[in-house]
């Protein structure tokens, strides 16, 4: 059995976790959803089927979409397909980047787990400073 391993990316042009939701449902309801790219990760295959995308909103990691594979783009670049839904989790200071960094799962941030319902509501930033006082 393979870790999986995770890459993260900014959510340019989402100011909330549930803008991206919402834009995510959009794009997915005509079909498979992607995300395009230059180049293939190297580690492609330790991703694929078992990773997730690591969204960044705010310079923090606030949810993640599983990332079904990759596939070739007409013009040479790579799809990165992703499930069409948002999965939130415990916000995690990340600096903005381009492009796609790894993730390696023991660094990842934990779901938001449904116990927690009304901690969702709160805003990513609050949630955080929660977090690292040990309070949620």
């Amino acid at each position: 059995m393979h870790v999986p391993l995770h890459i993260t990316k900014v959510a340019f042009g989402n100011p909330s976790v549930e803008h991206l939701a919402q834009r995510l449902a959009i794009r997915g309801r005509d079909g498979p959803m992607f995300l395009t790219t230059r180049y293939l990760p190297k580690r492609h295959e330790e991703i694929a089927g078992q990773g997730s995308l690591f969204w960044i909103i705010k310079h923090q990691l606030v949810a993640r979409s599983p990332i079904i594979g990759f596939a070739g783009a007409e013009d040479g670049r790579t799809q990165i397909h992703i499930a069409p839904r948002v999965v939130r989790v415990a916000p995690q200071p990340k600096r903005a980047h381009q492009g796609w960094r790894y993730l390696e799962d023991k660094d990842a941030p934990a779901d938001l787990v449904e116990a927690a319902e009304g901690i969702a509501d709160l805003p990513p930033a609050l949630v955080g400073q929660l977090t690292d006082l040990a309070l949620i």
